[in-house]
Protein backbone atom coordinates (compact mmCIF):
# COMPACT_ATOMS: atom_id res chain seq x y z
CA UNK A 1 0.00 0.00 0.00
CA UNK A 2 0.95 3.88 -0.85
CA UNK A 3 0.19 6.99 0.42
CA UNK A 4 0.95 9.95 -2.07
CA UNK A 5 1.03 13.55 -0.23
CA UNK A 6 -0.32 15.92 -2.93
CA UNK A 7 -1.93 19.19 -3.79
CA UNK A 8 -5.56 18.29 -3.60
CA UNK A 9 -4.95 15.86 -0.66
CA UNK A 10 -4.18 12.03 0.35
CA UNK A 11 -4.31 9.29 -2.37
CA UNK A 12 -3.73 6.00 -1.02
CA UNK A 13 -2.74 3.08 -3.91
CA UNK A 14 -3.92 -0.44 -2.90
CA UNK A 15 -4.15 -3.03 -5.31
CA UNK A 16 -4.25 -1.36 -8.96
CA UNK A 17 -6.71 1.42 -7.52
CA UNK A 18 -6.75 4.77 -5.86
CA UNK A 19 -8.40 5.75 -3.16
CA UNK A 20 -8.84 9.93 -1.55
CA UNK A 21 -8.58 10.55 1.95
CA UNK A 22 -10.16 13.72 3.67
CA UNK A 23 -7.62 13.55 6.47
CA UNK A 24 -3.89 15.20 6.67
CA UNK A 25 -1.27 13.48 6.28
CA UNK A 26 -0.12 13.34 9.81
CA UNK A 27 -3.52 12.22 11.40
CA UNK A 28 -3.83 9.51 8.43
CA UNK A 29 -0.29 7.71 9.16
CA UNK A 30 0.63 8.95 13.10
CA UNK A 31 -1.17 5.62 14.47
CA UNK A 32 -0.15 1.97 15.28
CA UNK A 33 -1.01 -0.98 13.03
CA UNK A 34 -0.94 1.62 10.26
CA UNK A 35 -1.80 -1.02 7.27
CA UNK A 36 -4.69 -2.46 8.67
CA UNK A 37 -5.79 0.08 10.14
CA UNK A 38 -6.06 1.84 6.28
CA UNK A 39 -7.14 -1.78 4.71
CA UNK A 40 -10.55 -1.26 7.33
CA UNK A 41 -10.97 2.33 6.10
CA UNK A 42 -10.38 1.98 1.93
CA UNK A 43 -13.86 0.46 1.86
CA UNK A 44 -15.17 3.55 2.56
CA UNK A 45 -12.86 6.02 0.26
CA UNK A 46 -13.62 7.24 -2.53
CA UNK A 47 -11.71 5.96 -5.76
CA UNK A 48 -10.60 8.11 -7.66
CA UNK A 49 -10.20 7.78 -11.81
CA UNK A 50 -7.73 11.04 -12.65
CA UNK A 51 -4.57 9.59 -10.35
CA UNK A 52 -2.40 9.97 -12.90
CA UNK A 53 -2.79 13.71 -13.67
CA UNK A 54 -2.86 14.91 -9.87
CA UNK A 55 0.37 12.80 -9.37
CA UNK A 56 2.07 14.19 -11.87
CA UNK A 57 0.87 17.68 -11.26
CA UNK A 58 0.32 17.98 -7.81
CA UNK A 59 2.74 15.54 -6.04
CA UNK A 60 4.53 16.64 -2.64
CA UNK A 61 7.56 15.34 -0.37
CA UNK A 62 5.33 13.02 1.61
CA UNK A 63 6.06 15.15 4.89
CA UNK A 64 3.93 17.48 6.37
CA UNK A 65 5.47 18.96 10.00
CA UNK A 66 7.57 16.23 10.92
CA UNK A 67 11.52 16.52 11.30
CA UNK A 68 13.75 14.61 9.11
CA UNK A 69 16.83 12.89 11.45
CA UNK A 70 19.59 10.89 10.05
CA UNK A 71 21.93 8.52 10.66
CA UNK A 72 25.47 7.78 9.69
CA UNK A 73 28.31 4.79 9.31
CA UNK A 74 25.93 2.35 9.38
CA UNK A 75 27.66 0.44 6.49
CA UNK A 76 30.87 -0.42 6.32
CA UNK A 77 31.37 1.59 2.87
CA UNK A 78 29.84 5.09 4.45
CA UNK A 79 32.58 4.63 7.08
CA UNK A 80 35.50 4.20 4.45
CA UNK A 81 34.34 7.22 2.94
CA UNK A 82 33.37 9.28 5.98
CA UNK A 83 37.62 8.37 7.05
CA UNK A 84 38.75 9.14 3.27
CA UNK A 85 37.29 12.49 3.50
CA UNK A 86 38.56 13.39 6.83
CA UNK A 87 42.06 12.14 6.80
CA UNK A 88 43.72 15.29 6.54
CA UNK A 89 42.05 17.01 9.52
CA UNK A 90 43.02 13.81 11.67
CA UNK A 91 39.39 12.80 12.60
CA UNK A 92 39.40 9.41 10.79
CA UNK A 93 39.45 7.67 13.21
CA UNK A 94 36.39 8.66 15.08
CA UNK A 95 34.30 7.32 11.64
CA UNK A 96 36.15 4.00 13.01
CA UNK A 97 35.09 3.73 16.33
CA UNK A 98 31.57 5.11 15.48
CA UNK A 99 30.98 2.22 13.24
CA UNK A 100 31.52 -0.63 15.76
CA UNK A 101 29.93 1.90 18.91
CA UNK A 102 27.08 0.68 20.94
CA UNK A 103 25.49 4.11 20.21
CA UNK A 104 24.92 5.32 16.50
CA UNK A 105 25.63 8.56 14.78
CA UNK A 106 22.36 10.21 14.91
CA UNK A 107 22.10 13.98 13.54
CA UNK A 108 18.85 16.42 12.84
CA UNK A 109 18.91 16.98 9.03
CA UNK A 110 16.25 19.13 8.02
CA UNK A 111 12.99 21.10 8.62
CA UNK A 112 9.98 19.83 6.55
CA UNK A 113 10.00 23.21 4.78
CA UNK A 114 13.36 22.46 3.15
CA UNK A 115 12.95 19.03 1.97
CA UNK A 116 12.12 18.93 -1.72
CA UNK A 117 10.30 16.01 -3.21
CA UNK A 118 10.44 13.72 -6.57
CA UNK A 119 10.90 15.94 -9.75
CA UNK A 120 12.30 18.72 -7.61
CA UNK A 121 15.62 20.10 -7.08
CA UNK A 122 17.95 19.21 -4.54
CA UNK A 123 21.22 21.96 -3.84
CA UNK A 124 24.93 21.24 -3.62
CA UNK A 125 26.93 24.27 -1.86
CA UNK A 126 28.77 26.66 -3.53
CA UNK A 127 31.47 26.91 -0.62
CA UNK A 128 32.37 22.76 -0.77
CA UNK A 129 34.42 21.73 -3.59
CA UNK A 130 33.10 18.37 -3.02
CA UNK A 131 29.50 17.07 -3.04
CA UNK A 132 27.92 13.51 -3.42
CA UNK A 133 24.29 12.63 -2.68
CA UNK A 134 23.40 9.39 -0.23
CA UNK A 135 20.92 7.70 -1.13
CA UNK A 136 19.07 6.65 2.16
CA UNK A 137 15.83 3.87 2.81
CA UNK A 138 14.00 6.54 4.87
CA UNK A 139 11.77 5.20 7.96
CA UNK A 140 8.30 7.32 9.25
CA UNK A 141 8.21 6.31 12.72
CA UNK A 142 4.92 7.66 14.64
CA UNK A 143 4.96 9.42 17.97
CA UNK A 144 4.98 6.14 19.69
CA UNK A 145 8.68 4.98 18.07
CA UNK A 146 6.96 2.55 16.15
CA UNK A 147 8.09 1.90 12.56
CA UNK A 148 5.12 2.34 10.43
CA UNK A 149 6.38 3.06 6.80
CA UNK A 150 9.27 3.81 4.68
CA UNK A 151 10.46 6.02 1.74
CA UNK A 152 13.07 7.18 -0.16
CA UNK A 153 15.73 9.80 1.07
CA UNK A 154 18.39 11.71 -0.72
CA UNK A 155 20.65 12.85 1.89
CA UNK A 156 23.13 15.50 0.11
CA UNK A 157 26.23 15.73 1.52
CA UNK A 158 29.38 18.47 1.34
CA UNK A 159 32.04 16.17 2.02
CA UNK A 160 34.83 18.81 1.70
CA UNK A 161 33.12 20.59 4.53
CA UNK A 162 33.04 17.86 6.48
CA UNK A 163 36.15 16.79 6.00
CA UNK A 164 37.74 20.06 7.36
CA UNK A 165 36.81 19.70 10.88
CA UNK A 166 33.75 16.88 12.03
CA UNK A 167 32.59 20.04 13.51
CA UNK A 168 31.10 21.55 10.53
CA UNK A 169 29.13 18.15 9.91
CA UNK A 170 25.92 21.03 10.30
CA UNK A 171 26.89 22.83 7.78
CA UNK A 172 28.26 19.90 5.61
CA UNK A 173 24.45 18.34 5.98
CA UNK A 174 21.99 21.25 7.02
CA UNK A 175 21.14 23.41 4.07
CA UNK A 176 18.27 24.42 2.04
CA UNK A 177 17.17 21.56 0.02
CA UNK A 178 19.53 19.25 1.03
CA UNK A 179 17.33 16.58 1.60
CA UNK A 180 14.91 15.02 -0.50
CA UNK A 181 12.20 12.56 0.32
CA UNK A 182 9.72 10.47 -2.28
CA UNK A 183 7.90 9.88 -4.21
CA UNK A 184 5.31 7.95 -1.84
CA UNK A 185 4.62 6.32 1.65
CA UNK A 186 4.93 2.70 1.53
CA UNK A 187 3.03 1.00 4.46
CA UNK A 188 3.32 -3.13 4.84
CA UNK A 189 1.49 -5.00 6.94
CA UNK A 190 5.23 -6.53 8.05
CA UNK A 191 8.81 -5.05 7.81
CA UNK A 192 10.34 -4.56 4.79
CA UNK A 193 12.95 -7.25 3.45
CA UNK A 194 16.39 -6.52 4.10
CA UNK A 195 17.11 -8.51 1.10
CA UNK A 196 15.41 -5.46 -0.63
CA UNK A 197 17.54 -3.66 -3.04
CA UNK A 198 18.37 0.24 -3.11
CA UNK A 199 20.15 1.49 -6.28
CA UNK A 200 21.28 5.09 -7.31
CA UNK A 201 21.85 6.24 -10.82
CA UNK A 202 23.63 9.17 -11.55
CA UNK A 203 23.31 11.17 -15.17
CA UNK A 204 25.23 13.75 -16.56
CA UNK A 205 24.15 15.00 -19.69
CA UNK A 206 21.88 12.47 -20.18
CA UNK A 207 24.67 9.57 -19.64
CA UNK A 208 25.16 7.46 -16.72
CA UNK A 209 28.50 8.36 -15.07
CA UNK A 210 27.64 6.39 -11.81
CA UNK A 211 24.75 3.39 -11.40
CA UNK A 212 25.11 0.88 -8.45
CA UNK A 213 23.06 -1.30 -6.21
CA UNK A 214 23.61 -2.36 -2.96
CA UNK A 215 20.92 -5.01 -0.50
CA UNK A 216 19.70 -3.11 2.38
CA UNK A 217 20.78 -6.43 4.68
CA UNK A 218 24.17 -4.80 4.30
CA UNK A 219 23.59 -2.45 6.93
CA UNK A 220 24.96 -3.08 10.41
CA UNK A 221 22.75 -1.96 12.51
CA UNK A 222 18.73 -2.85 12.59
CA UNK A 223 16.43 0.00 12.05
CA UNK A 224 14.51 -1.03 15.25
CA UNK A 225 17.91 -0.14 16.97
CA UNK A 226 18.02 3.27 15.00
CA UNK A 227 15.11 4.46 16.03
CA UNK A 228 15.03 3.13 19.47
CA UNK A 229 18.27 5.29 20.05
CA UNK A 230 16.68 8.78 18.46
CA UNK A 231 13.62 8.24 20.48
CA UNK A 232 15.67 8.34 23.54
CA UNK A 233 16.78 11.74 23.52
CA UNK A 234 13.55 13.10 21.72
CA UNK A 235 9.78 13.22 21.65
CA UNK A 236 8.30 13.93 18.53
CA UNK A 237 4.29 14.54 18.83
CA UNK A 238 3.26 14.06 15.26
CA UNK A 239 6.10 11.11 14.73
CA UNK A 240 9.37 11.99 12.47
CA UNK A 241 11.47 10.57 9.53
CA UNK A 242 14.79 9.12 9.84
CA UNK A 243 17.47 8.13 7.04
CA UNK A 244 19.08 5.47 7.79
CA UNK A 245 22.66 5.72 6.12
CA UNK A 246 23.96 5.09 2.80
CA UNK A 247 26.58 1.87 1.34
CA UNK A 248 26.38 3.83 -2.18
CA UNK A 249 29.38 6.25 -2.04
CA UNK A 250 30.52 7.65 -5.58
CA UNK A 251 34.16 7.30 -5.68
CA UNK A 252 36.74 9.93 -4.33
CA UNK A 253 37.07 11.81 -7.75
CA UNK A 254 33.65 12.60 -8.08
CA UNK A 255 31.33 15.54 -7.25
CA UNK A 256 27.95 16.61 -8.55
CA UNK A 257 27.66 19.07 -10.59
CA UNK A 258 25.19 22.01 -11.65
CA UNK A 259 22.43 20.10 -13.88
CA UNK A 260 23.22 16.40 -12.71
CA UNK A 261 20.15 14.02 -12.22
CA UNK A 262 20.11 12.17 -9.38
CA UNK A 263 17.42 8.90 -9.62
CA UNK A 264 16.90 6.40 -6.44
CA UNK A 265 15.14 3.72 -6.76
CA UNK A 266 14.16 1.39 -3.66
CA UNK A 267 11.85 -1.97 -4.57
CA UNK A 268 8.60 -1.81 -3.60
CA UNK A 269 8.19 1.99 -3.09
CA UNK A 270 9.74 3.90 -6.40
CA UNK A 271 11.82 5.93 -8.06
CA UNK A 272 13.01 9.25 -6.06
CA UNK A 273 14.34 11.62 -8.77
CA UNK A 274 16.00 15.17 -8.19
CA UNK A 275 17.72 17.42 -10.24
CA UNK A 276 20.95 19.61 -8.96
CA UNK A 277 21.42 22.79 -8.03
CA UNK A 278 23.92 25.51 -6.85
CA UNK A 279 23.04 27.06 -3.33
CA UNK A 280 24.67 30.51 -3.07
CA UNK A 281 27.83 32.27 -4.03
CA UNK A 282 31.35 30.80 -3.25
CA UNK A 283 33.03 32.95 -0.39
CA UNK A 284 35.55 30.54 1.35
CA UNK A 285 39.09 30.60 -0.40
Amino acid sequence: MKIYHTGSGILIQHEGQYFRSAKGLTDLINRDGLYHALLRELVYLPVVEDAGHILEKELLPPIDRQEIWAAGVTYFRSMEARMDESRESGAAVFYDQVYGAVRPELFFKSTAGRVAGNLEQVNIRADSSWNVPEPELTLYINSRGKITAYTIGNDMSSRSIEGENPLYLPQAKIYERSAALGPCLLVLPSPLDPDTQIQMEILRAGKSIFRESVSLGRMKRSLAELADWLFRGCHFPEGCYLMTGTCLVPGDGFTLLQDDIVRITIEAIGTLVNRVGILGIPNVK
